[in-house]
């Protein structure tokens, strides 16, 4: 039997030494992503939640959670979009390409998969470093109702 997986290997392996060399496959947008990957990528792909804030007063960027349903019914913040991971890609045309869009979850996992993701479509994407824990962290008490109130989404 050990002989026999051996001819087979080696048929294998002459067959495929005698074909020849075939056309490289194009080069995937994520493979491309790795490829140009370098330290301006890296600083690039993510941001606070203290900045988050910022842009998101601006009208600059857009928060898109990407938890699971079961988890945004249990809580969630009171703005951004909610598209879980798994539909994101079914879900692209209800992104801005003109705005950053900052992917989160409670911590930064799934985030940064999201982020990859998009920027091989083509987005200003970037993940929430410090995630929704984090950003909730940061919008308590009074930081909460100013936010809330120079993004425009309640009046003062």
């Amino acid at each position: 039997m050990k002989n026999i997986v051996i001819a087979a290997s080696v048929l294998v392996a002459m067959i495929c030494l005698s074909f020849p060399v075939m056309a490289q496959e194009k080069e995937s947008p994520f493979d491309s992503f790795l490829s140009n990957f370098d330290y301006d990528t890296r600083a690039d792909m993510k941001i606070d939640s203290k900045r988050l804030i910022t842009l998101l007063t601006e009208k600059k960027a857009v928060l898109v959670d990407i938890r699971f349903p079961e988890e945004t019914k249990a809580w969630r913040m009171g703005f951004g979009l909610f598209i879980p991971l798994n539909e994101l890609p079914k879900r692209l045309a209800e992104l801005p390409r003109n705005k950053i869009i900052v992917t989160a979850c409670p911590h930064k996992d799934r985030s940064s998969i999201a982020m990859a993701y998009l920027r091989t479509k083509g987005y200003n994407a970037r993940y929430l470093t410090d995630g929704l824990i984090g950003l909730a962290e940061n919008l308590r008490g009074d930081i909460a109702r100013e936010f809330l109130e120079d993004a425009g989404l309640v009046k003062p």
